[in-house]
């Protein structure tokens, strides 16, 4: 039997041109895939680039057990970031252990700043001011500036409260000398207790530190309540700081003898009348807090010493003076003298600096 053979590189012209033409539709194939990726590339990192879309600082809450699925919808709706591929792929690439927490976003974050500001369980925070020497309730209007739904009624009824002030490691009945006047950077979702405890715990870190330190009253005094009692007074009794070692000083050297320390700022506190004349009827007040009719020291403080004066009180000037008297003549000074006659002669000099005639 006789076979035929078909050969298909008879015609070697026609394969070269199937060669040819394969090879361009693959080379065309080839490019078209290359400018895609390239394109798909440079398209997916320039929205991986991206910046937020708030033109300002956003706060937003962050709840416990979010997915990143939950952290985009929040995300959304506050205006922040709505792009979905490039979140979901950044966070399948990058595996952020996003934290549960207050935030503050500022304005125009890229995914990594993003994700990096939600690993780091930072909270959002405000800051407060609180001056020293303010009675505890004088502290909300301070805090109602960046708390404004802060209920003063709770805050009054926890700082008066046994049962917290003792839960919290104090010694007295109330919170009053415990709150240390500082800036604090308060977590932006705090209420009062948490506040309240922020501050005394800010007090307690004082103590620790001036127990460590040698030469004090500490002993004399004999335990924190006592030193804080006594520095609320320095503290009332004069803004200079310099003044403090040495009104301390006096005060030291009253209870020593047993002399009452006629502090005003005592009377001031059972009426809380801070400012205005002290009147005879409020001298000859019962309170026990009336240091100008009875010796030793109150039953607590009158008001949130600062650390300057908790150290004039432990760390007082040594004197012989057992009075002061405002000079009045506009320098917020004192005279200070070691009998009742030249302190007498003192409250006339102030009464002139006053314009007042005899």
């Amino acid at each position: 039997m006789q076979y035929e053979y078909t050969f298909y590189f008879a015609n070697p012209l026609h394969f070269l041109l199937n060669f040819y033409a394969m090879k361009k539709i693959f080379s065309i194939t080839a490019i078209i895939l290359v400018l895609t990726a390239v394109f798909a590339y440079f398209h997916v990192n320039q929205r991986l680039s991206a910046v937020s879309l708030n033109e300002k600082t956003v706060i937003l809450e962050i709840p416990k057990g979010s997915s990143p699925t939950k952290v985009l919808q929040i995300l959304h709706e506050k205006g922040v970031w709505t792009d979905d591929l490039a979140f979901n792929l950044w966070c399948k690439l990058n595996k952020p252990a996003l934290k549960a927490g207050w935030y503050e976003v500022p304005a125009h974050q890229t995914l990594d700043e993003l994700t990096e500001l939600f690993e780091s369980g930072k909270s959002a925070v405000r800051k407060v001011t609180i001056p020293e020497g303010r009675a505890s309730w004088e502290i909300p209007a301070y805090l109602k500036k960046s708390f404004p739904d802060l209920d003063t009624a709770r805050w009054n009824k926890l700082v008066q409260d046994p049962k917290f002030a003792h839960s919290l490691g104090i010694e007295g009945n109330s919170l009053e000398g415990y709150l240390l006047p500082d800036t604090y950077p308060f977590a932006i979702n705090s209420d009062e207790e948490s506040i309240l405890r922020q501050m005394v715990a800010a007090n307690f870190k004082v103590r620790d530190e001036m127990k460590q330190r040698k030469g004090s009253k500490w002993e004399t005094l004999g335990n924190w309540h006592r030193v804080l009692t006594l520095a609320s007074v320095v503290e009332e009794e004069t803004g200079i700081p310099d003044e403090r070692p040495l009104i301390a000083g006096v005060f030291h050297n009253r209870l020593r003898i047993g002399m009452p320390l006629g502090a005003d700022p005592t009377v001031r506190f059972i009426f809380k009348n801070l400012t205005g004349p002290i009147y005879k009827s409020q001298l000859n007040s019962d309170s026990p807090y009336n240091t100008r009719k009875f010796p030793g020291l109150m039953p607590g403080p009158i008001s949130n010493p600062g650390r300057k004066a908790i150290e004039a009180t432990l760390f007082p000037d040594k004197t012989e003076a057992l009075y002061f008297v405002a000079k009045d003549d506009g320098s917020h000074t004192h005279f200070f003298s070691t009998n009742l006659a030249d302190h007498n002669k003192y409250k006339d000099v102030a009464a002139k600096n006053r314009g007042e005639k005899k």
